[in-house]
């Protein structure tokens, strides 16, 4: 399965985009803002390709075992980003949120994640996190791209 998030909003402090799953959108994709020197937790990941992967250990875990008990084999995470550690496709809906990963939702209000509101971040994780799940657990694997504007 082969994912991509065109970063299409550069903003001072979050930048957003836009995920695709196998060439179609599937929603907004808000992340920390670009910085030339890295600030922990509010600074977006560098462009390139990552491998994804299902990991079940750490805090988010068993806060979506319990949010998300039907669907939920563990975080999606992007691997071996250069920098940073345990970087995950997850809900959410303000900059706050973030803390270096992108998030996932339906709606954007004013633009900016930042000044703004991201919405219906857990409807959308819920639609896009099944069929990513299973492609890494089926062994066909998963990888995302991220492509800054």
């Amino acid at each position: 399965m082969y994912l991509q998030i065109n970063r299409i909003n550069p903003g001072k402090e979050s930048t957003i985009g836009a995920l695709y799953i196998n060439g179609v959108f599937g929603c907004f994709a808000p992340e920390d803002a670009h910085r030339a020197v890295k600030i922990p937790g509010e600074t977006c990941i560098p462009s390139g390709l990552y491998e994804l992967a299902l990991r079940n250990e750490g805090r988010l875990t068993e806060k979506y075992r319990q949010r998300y008990p039907d669907i939920h084999k563990g975080m999606l995470w992007i691997k071996d980003v250069p920098g940073f550690e345990w970087i995950y496709l997850h809900t959410g809906n303000k900059k706050d949120h973030t803390d270096g990963c992108p998030l996932v939702g339906d709606t954007l209000n004013n633009n900016q994640v930042a000044d703004g509101f991201l919405g219906s971040s857990r409807s959308a994780y819920e639609r896009i996190y099944p069929g990513i799940a299973a492609a890494i657990l089926s062994g066909e694997g998963a990888t995302i791209k991220i492509k800054s504007a």
